[in-house]
């Protein structure tokens, strides 16, 4: 990360994402909550942190070396955490919430629940980090300037100069990196906007995504040849991340202005409280059905799931009432609703199925699948006309 004796600086890299699930973030702690979101540190980090303390102490015999390397560590990543915020704070004014930031070694990761509607705005939001990090270089430039404690950049003091000096240069390498167009990286994702100005939206992020993947294989050799597998880690997630990205934005464009009750499940079985577990199994074994509207009257008021069905019948054996199994935290839509704007909430839901209604009865199911399904259809037949 950069000391006294020359140890290089590796790459970092800042990305915001859609969430997908509402599960918490694995193996990562919560260090507090800023403006309602929460800030995690993944265990790697630390466990990163811990190393990189022991070699400062085994390089320099020396415990102050140890604490002062351990402290840049701390304050780089710091910047890493405002930058983050940044894109946070900038997606709040467009009522978009981030559902938590996560700092892991190769830097950090905040996960706003959509993306923006206008490309403007994820304009703003993408460039609102990288921003961030030049007002901190731009605030210890001017310190260092007026304290009369500022030096010309050279490769000396980019290794070993004073931790001020390191902190501003490695606030500025921030901003080069993650301005890369290296999708979805910040400079990709500004990449993505700029072209979304003048293309379709998936058509620009079709684009991004292939210069992305492209700059992730660059990522990944520049790294080998030179043992920073930081930057190999980089390179690994820019490429996955770029083609999740690419196909949740044909996904969009392809349900776009389309209504729930076009891909809705309208074949299916309803059960009820009383039912009983052994009756559920026999109707998953005779069907395709895996999870289970649960009525009263004419409201739905639970889910049986497949997993939640084991659980119950391996606790409480087959006579038991379906109530004590159903899962209640669960969410319906209207069969008018856009499939698009569900598809987030599916997304969002512990649960794969959802109930659909019309005027309070429910009408039909929805599942990934079905969408999946309905959007391979609905390719299928595009194609043919072409």
């Amino acid at each position: 990360m950069g000391n006294r004796r020359g140890r290089k600086i590796p790459a970092a890299c800042t990305l915001f994402l859609t969430v997908k699930g509402n599960a918490n973030v694995k193996w990562s702690v919560k260090l507090c909550e800023v403006a309602g979101i929460g800030i995690f540190v993944h265990i790697t980090f630390l466990i990163l942190l811990g190393f990189l303390g022991v070699s400062y102490y085994l390089e320099a015999q020396s415990l102050r070396a140890a604490l002062m390397g351990v402290l840049y560590i701390l304050s780089l990543f710091g910047s890493v955490l405002l930058h983050e915020l940044g894109h946070a704070l900038a997606a709040k004014r467009y009522k978009i919430h981030t559902r938590d930031i996560t700092l892991l070694p190769i830097g950090g990761v905040a996960r706003l629940e959509r993306m923006p509607d206008k490309p403007i705005q994820e304009l703003v939001v993408a460039i609102a980090g990288p921003m961030v990090n030049v007002v901190i270089a731009t605030i210890i430039f001017v310190y260092l300037k007026a304290t009369g404690q500022f030096r010309e950049i050279t490769e000396q003091i980019l290794m070993s100069g004073t931790f001020l000096e390191r902190l501003m240069i490695t606030n500025v390498m921030l901003v080069i990196f993650n301005m890369l167009p290296a999708f979805p990286m910040d400079g990709g994702r500004v990449l993505r906007a700029l072209l979304a100005l003048k293309l379709e939206y998936s058509k620009a992020t079709r684009i991004a995504a292939w210069i992305g993947q492209f700059m992730a294989l660059l990522f990944g050799l520049f790294g080998m040849m030179t043992s920073n597998f930081i930057l190999v880690f980089i390179a690994v997630f820019v490429w996955f991340g770029a083609g999740q990205e690419a196909g949740a934005a044909q996904m969009k464009s392809a349900l776009g202005g389309t209504p729930v009750s076009q891909a809705m499940l309208t074949e299916f079985r309803a059960m009820y409280p009383d039912s009983t577990l052994g009756d559920a199994c026999s109707h998953i074994i005779a069907g395709a059905q895996q999870d289970f509207p649960i009525i009263e009257g004419n409201h739905v008021v639970g889910i049986l799931t497949r997993n939640d069905l084991i659980v119950g019948l391996a606790q409480k054996g087959q006579d038991a009432p379906i109530s004590e199994a159903m899962r209640t935290d669960f969410i319906t839509v209207e069969a008018t609703e856009l499939l698009d704007t569900v598809l987030a909430k599916l997304n969002e839901s512990s649960l794969h199925t959802i109930p659909v209604l019309h005027h309070g009865d429910l009408v039909g199911l929805l599942t990934t699948e079905n969408i999946g399904e309905y959007v391979m259809i609905q390719a299928a037949l595009k194609g043919r006309h072409r």
